[in-house]
């Protein structure tokens, strides 16, 4: 992809994950740095985010410090402005920054606290950074966008009963994925025929910090369908949720 200025940037297709200092976010900007691309690592924290910039760069990988705070105006703000000084476009947004909400989540006793801190981190977080970023997705040559969600927010698999069934009962944690899956259709829907494709996507039940490394797959393979949603041809799926075997079942 080129924008024309002749730079090196221009002619590298440019991502930005947020969450990306740690866990899954981490190995999707490993993945997508491995295929040439410059990464942006989004993240609040600045010590790991400069930590995880730093191991990108030692393995090969074209990474860049992005400081975000996905439920903040002025820090997504910045984040723009940091990316079009860099870049003057955007190609792929990883939406991955995603908090369980904490405490207990049975819907009988749930805090509220923890509905708003899942929906304004695992929702609203991703509508505030996709929209502000959308003005430099456009400027790509084939703009994709990547919304985490999860198993559990599957409302077939969250109503299937037996071993079909997935999570524990979770009234901030689960309904935020599934609010996160109805926002990223509701975009497809909107967007379509732009040439910006925006997808779900499901890691699995990966081992994170999220889960206290509960997890049964590696960050790594978690971070696959990321990858693989990230670069998707011109003409592929949009409004879609996969994993790695396939579509899931909203």
């Amino acid at each position: 992809m080129s924008n024309g200025t002749g730079d090196t940037t221009s002619r590298t297709t440019v991502a930005l994950v947020t969450g990306a200092n740690k866990g899954i976010g981490y190995e999707i900007a490993a993945g997508l740095g491995a295929l040439g691309w410059s990464v942006g690592v989004g993240a609040r924290d600045t010590a790991r985010r400069e930590a995880a910039v730093e191991k990108l760069r030692a393995g090969g990988a074209v990474a860049f410090g992005v400081p975000l705070d996905v439920t903040d105006d002025a820090s997504v703000a910045a984040a723009v402005a940091l990316v079009e000084e860099r870049a003057g476009r955007l190609d792929v947004l990883v939406n991955n920054a995603g908090v369980t909400g904490g405490g207990q989540q049975r819907p009988t006793v749930v805090d509220l606290a923890a509905v708003r801190a899942a929906v304004e981190v695992n929702v609203i977080g991703v509508i505030r950074v996709t929209n502000a970023m959308l003005p430099l997705l456009r400027r790509s040559a084939s703009p994709r966008i990547v919304n985490l969600s999860s198993s559990v927010g599957s409302l077939t698999r969250q109503s299937a009963s037996g071993e079909e069934g997935v999570g524990p009962l979770s009234a901030a944690y689960a309904p935020s994925k599934s609010f996160l899956n109805a926002v990223t259709i509701q975009y497809a829907k909107e967007l379509a025929g732009t040439g910006i494709l925006i997808n779900a996507g499901c890691p699995g039940f990966t081992a994170t910090d999220l889960n206290h490394f509960r997890g049964v797959r590696t960050p790594e393979q978690g971070a696959a369908i990321a990858i693989r949603l990230a670069t998707l041809p011109d003409g592929g799926p949009s409004g879609g949720f996969f994993e790695d075997a396939g579509v899931v079942p909203w």
